[in-house]
């Protein structure tokens, strides 16, 4: 009999895929990552965690499975954490969730779950997985969740193959009111809980209360930038190759604080991100102001009036080789060649139209539609049909 450890976490996704793979005939053990207890940097009052720990408990007895807590907490910090303060430190936005599963999820938790003897590692999220023989060799492919407004496949956009060897994802094939159906069905405490939001499950955190714990308020302006600067006149140069055209047409417009007229003050440029409207406390503009830009080194936020503002859209992001990642390394493209894709460069975005362009120096990836807010430090995933190829980290 096959082993299977679930990453219990105490929501109802993952409480459904224990249950299923029992029925399946998995030998199921449920498995709560606790990944945080680090009082230097409090999260809430509430503490989520006992509570979700206590929930997963409830649904392994309910379902007759072995459970325990495993801590993570400390690896967390390392790779979770830390690294979210250096980004944001440089003026770059991080996704932890996909972070998450790529260094938690499925690395120290599934090496705990093999040395436990498992064959695999289950978590709740939307998506599917096949197999396909290439020339002999069994390629993994990491397909979209059934459920179309639930697709969790972007979270696992970084994973590689010898991680999707070892991975189930029972629930793939179910919309979340079948997931919820399910689990009314066999009574689980976790029927009707909300989803969680918040980092990738530490539970209810504010992202600036966490910031301002480690990155301490610095006081600067906030410049706003006319919708009919000149910034965003440029004249075309006559490029000699599409390589030349594709790096002008990726770099972000350059301002300075004479650009625009000063609107108020803020905090800190590091607690701000491209395309965030909220927290600016800027009033009397028609429409609202949304950052088009963040100088952390100058300590300026610029902005830009109404989401339609140019200097939120680009048509061309880029990728350093070293932060390229292929799921399907058998696809990977070689300098000068060009591949045809959906792409989408948030969590929730529908897939839009795109060409990837492999150079020297790394990856291009050319929209159809200019894209709002691309934002540096965020993932870029590229999809053909249901199938996610590969990602990167935007630069």
């Amino acid at each position: 009999m096959k082993r299977v450890i679930v990453g219990l976490s105490g929501g109802v996704d993952s409480s459904v895929a224990a249950y299923l793979l029992k029925e399946q005939g998995y030998e199921v053990i449920g498995l709560f990552m606790k990944n945080w207890h680090d009082d230097s940097v409090t999260i809430s009052n509430e503490c989520p965690w006992l509570e979700d720990s206590n929930d997963a408990m409830l649904v392994a007895e309910k379902l007759g499975i072995p459970f325990q807590v495993v801590d993570l907490s400390e690896q967390y910090k390392d790779r979770i954490v830390d690294y979210m303060f250096r980004e944001y430190k440089l003026g770059r936005t991080p996704n932890p969730d996909v972070l998450c599963n790529r260094e938690i999820k499925f690395d120290v938790f599934m090496k705990i779950a093999l040395d436990l003897g498992a064959d695999y590692v289950a978590t709740g999220h939307y998506c599917r997985k096949s197999e396909i023989d290439k020339d002999g060799e069994l390629v993994y492919r990491l397909l979209t969740g059934k459920d179309v407004n639930k697709d969790q496949s972007y979270f696992l956009c970084q994973l590689s193959q010898a991680q999707l060897a070892k991975s189930l994802f029972p629930i793939g094939e179910l919309t979340k009111p079948e997931v919820r159906k399910i689990a009314a069905e066999l009574d689980l405490v976790t029927a009707d809980k909300k989803d969680s939001q918040g980092l990738c499950f530490i539970g209810k955190v504010r992202l600036p209360d966490f910031l301002q714990q480690k990155l301490k308020p610095k006081e600067g302006i906030i410049v706003d930038i006319p919708k009919d600067s000149l910034l965003y006149k440029r004249e075309l140069p006559n490029f000699h190759n599409k390589e030349e055209e594709l790096e002008f047409l990726s770099k972000k417009v350059i301002y300075s604080k004479d650009n625009g007229k000063i609107m108020g003050k803020h905090q800190g440029a590091h607690y701000f991100t491209k395309g965030q409207r909220k927290g600016l406390a800027v009033g009397g503009t028609i429409e609202p102001l949304f950052v088009v830009e963040t100088d952390v080194n100058e300590n300026v936020i610029y902005t830009g009036e109404g989401k339609n503002h140019p200097g939120l859209y680009r048509y061309v992001l880029f990728v350093n080789n070293d932060e390229i990642h292929w799921v399907r390394n058998d696809l990977t493209l070689q300098e000068g060649e060009e591949m045809k894709v959906q792409a989408r460069i948030r969590y929730r975005q529908a897939l839009e139209s795109a060409t990837l362009y492999k150079t020297k120096k790394g990856l291009y990836v050319a929209f159809e539609n200019q894209q709002s807010a691309i934002t540096e430090g965020q993932f870029v995933a590229w999809y053909q049909e249901d199938e996610l190829l590969g990602s990167g980290v935007i630069s």
